[in-house]
């Protein structure tokens, strides 16, 4: 049977709270990882790789970015002062369910972007992967819990 999301959000939450040197406390799903919990891009790094180990889901930074860009081409999700377009945005909103750009204090540019990463995405990203027929390190890893 697949894993839900909430079956990896305490592994998730785990690896967040120690690469950052954190409370588990201070790791709510609605908190962003990098404006509110002062995640790095090393820190993404150091968070991805604790929860292949913890689950044996693999995540990359790709996939983070795949999730964010969708596939949209650079000079389509953003114009060249790198401001997100209004594809982007729509995509966005899309993709992330808290992103409401109304709340936006002027233009979005592509550098914040991750910053609007919480981490329920990334639980949720984890679940999607943890599904997918190619993951096949998390499938055969269920399967073992599964005979044991």
């Amino acid at each position: 049977m697949p894993e839900t999301t909430t079956d990896f959000a305490p592994a998730v939450i785990d690896a967040i709270a120690d690469a950052l040197g954190i409370d588990q406390s201070e790791v709510t799903l609605d908190a962003t990882l990098i404006d509110e919990l002062g995640a790095e891009s090393i820190d993404l790094l150091d968070i991805l790789f604790r929860i292949h180990r913890d689950t044996g889901v693999k995540i990359a930074v790709a996939d983070v970015q795949e999730l964010l860009q969708g596939g949209i081409p650079d000079d389509e999700f953003g114009d060249e002062n790198e401001i997100v377009s209004e594809i982007g945005l729509a995509h966005l909103e899309k993709v992330l369910p808290q992103f409401d750009r109304s709340k936006l204090n002027g233009p979005l540019r592509g550098e914040q972007v991750l910053g609007l990463v919480t981490v329920r995405n990334l639980v949720d990203l984890v679940a999607q992967r943890s599904a997918a027929p190619d993951n096949t390190e998390a499938a055969a890893a269920t399967e073992a819990e599964e005979v044991a």
